[in-house]
């Protein structure tokens, strides 16, 4: 075999070599993204349907104690709130007492990117004064560790205003 041929050869596999090495790291990346990101599908998906079943448990399940939720929008209700127990004391209670029966997800669509879950959902309850409640949701949670740490929240805030301003307080 000629000497350049030899070289062409070894450089040839070199490169290879090199950018087999530069491949394979970001394959293992996108491999234990994938998995971080099915875990925390799964992990949003199965709390859902636990509510959805009748548990009572959703936000401290999945919320991390030191979640920040935001309400997007404008109203009394949009907001930022610091930590779960003050989400669940600020909006979530507030709310849950003008029902006599509580809002349930009654379909949801999940979609997991990176460390995102990006939840869908329509839900459905019953006032104190008989009158259905029924809203529309997109979340966005950001995840570490199967937990929510921070959530973006959008719905349809006039319909959820109303039940707060429409029932009185039975406090």
């Amino acid at each position: 075999m000629p000497l350049t041929t030899l070289r062409n050869t070894r450089a040839t596999a070199l490169c290879g070599a090199l950018l087999l090495g530069a491949l394979l790291p970001s394959l293992a990346l996108a491999n234990a993204s994938s998995e971080v990101e099915a875990r925390n599908k799964q992990a949003v998906s199965d709390a859902f349907d636990r509510w959805a079943a009748g548990g009572n448990t959703f936000f401290r399940d999945i919320l991390a104690p030191d979640v920040v939720w935001t309400i997007k929008g404008s109203g009394p209700s949009a907001g930022t709130h610091h930590g779960v127990d003050a989400f669940v004391g600020q909006a979530v209670q507030p709310f849950a007492v003008r029902l006599s029966e509580p809002v349930r997800p009654v379909s949801k669509q999940v979609w997991a990117d990176g460390e995102h879950v990006i939840i869908q959902w329509d839900g459905a309850g019953m006032a104190r004064d008989g009158q259905p409640y029924r809203n529309s949701y997109a979340w966005i949670f950001r995840m570490r560790d199967g937990k929510a740490y921070e959530v973006a929240a959008y719905l349809d805030l006039p319909a959820y205003d109303d039940v707060l301003q429409r029932i009185p307080d039975p406090a």
